[in-house]
């Protein structure tokens, strides 16, 4: 199990004024006017800390303000379909998150007539949320004194106390909800937990972190012993495959084909753009899976997009094509080109069909990128 390195046995008093100095500092430089502070409504909370999974706070922002225009509220978005959901969702990435979010505000409307409970081992249980979740959300709207454990937590933990190994590791992960807890004070849990979020987006971070505008910066062993570039060690390097990926954009009179994809998987529950099979021709698919006759073909530019775990290159295939049926099969659909802004697309299929749309759906330059 990794160690925690201390500067000096005076080091241990760090753990009595840890959470003063990031209060303090808090109080003076945090961030105090994002769209989801301020309340203690759990409804707003759970969504940010939902959405600022994996995302920065600029990226989330619009999201947020849209999404509680259109579901203002927890029983709006149980209510509304499913769809709904995955469309404005539809750019932000990991869609899951958006499955869980309509799932989990179901859960509350059924298991706890429509209040979120206050428990953090009770909102655990709840789809999509996460222990770190939970406790951000018991802390910020019910009082609780709960740590938690976001990147920029782990990022301050790894450097102040020169905690070596991969945080997402299992062992050190569970070292750093040890000293989480041991670090937590009895009162003002919502402005500690913020200040650590705060300092590690604001001050330490990942690259250039600002040391000298730092609270911790005379007791952190990692500015200490010169290795604020090395904490937290990087995850370790693995070979990220490359895939292919044929996509079919079937043109008739200004509209599109749009396939659900199935409920699980890469963008699951969206809408997107039929998938060629491997060994598959173009023209005989196209008639056999989607009964239409197809009229020109002409290939549009390839696009790479990069997900998680791999990294997919597309390579779209424009078809203007005669539909020989007006009856649809369950999944497909026919959406008109200047109708896509609020189709649940998922970021690069988005890119391609609005690049299709500006040309005037005309075959693109495969040139241009």
């Amino acid at each position: 199990m990794p160690e925690i390195h201390r500067l000096s046995p005076n080091a241990t008093r760090l753990n009595d004024d840890f959470a003063a100095r990031l209060i303090r500092w808090h109080k003076r430089h945090g961030r105090h006017d994002l769209p989801w502070q301020n309340t203690r409504d759990p409804y707003r909370v759970w969504l940010s800390e939902i959405m600022l999974q994996q995302t920065q706070v600029a990226t989330v922002l619009p999201y947020y303000r849209r999404f509680l225009d259109r579901f203002p509220q927890l029983a709006t978005l149980a209510a509304s379909p499913v769809e709904d959901v995955m469309a404005l969702w539809s750019g932000l990435g990991y869609y899951a998150r958006a499955r869980n979010l309509h799932a989990c505000a179901q859960a509350v409307i059924g298991a706890h007539q429509g209040k979120f409970p206050g428990d953090p081992d009770v909102i655990a249980g709840l789809p999509g949320i996460g222990r770190s979740t939970a406790n951000s959300i018991a802390t910020f709207c019910f009082g609780a004194q709960a740590p938690i454990m976001d990147g920029n937590v782990k990022r301050v933990l790894c450097r102040a106390f020169g905690i070596e190994g991969f945080p997402g590791g299992a062992a050190v992960q569970k070292r750093l909800w040890v000293l989480a807890g041991e670090l937590m004070p009895k009162r003002d849990g919502a402005t500690y937990n913020q200040a650590q979020m705060d300092l590690g987006a604001m001050v330490c971070t990942r690259a250039k972190p600002r040391c000298d505008a730092c609270p911790l910066a005379d007791i952190c062993v990692a500015r200490a012993t010169g290795r604020t570039a090395e904490l937290p060690e990087r995850k370790p390097r693995v070979t990220i495959p490359q895939r292919e990926a044929t996509l079919l954009v079937l043109l008739h009179e200004q509209r599109v084909l749009l396939e659900a994809r199935p409920p699980a998987g890469i963008w699951g529950g969206l809408l997107s753009l039929p998938e060629l099979p491997v060994g598959a021709k173009a023209s005989e698919w196209t008639a056999q899976r989607y009964a239409c006759r197809v009229i020109t073909v002409s290939p549009a530019p390839t696009l790479d997009h990069a997900f998680s775990h791999f990294r997919l290159r597309i390579s779209p295939l424009l078809m203007d094509v005669e539909p020989r049926t007006v009856a649809m099969e369950p999944g497909l659909s026919w959406t008109a080109l200047d109708a896509l802004a609020n189709a649940a697309l998922p970021a690069p299929v988005r890119r391609i069909l609005e690049a299709l749309h500006a040309s005037g759906s005309k075959p693109l330059d495969s040139r241009k990128r």
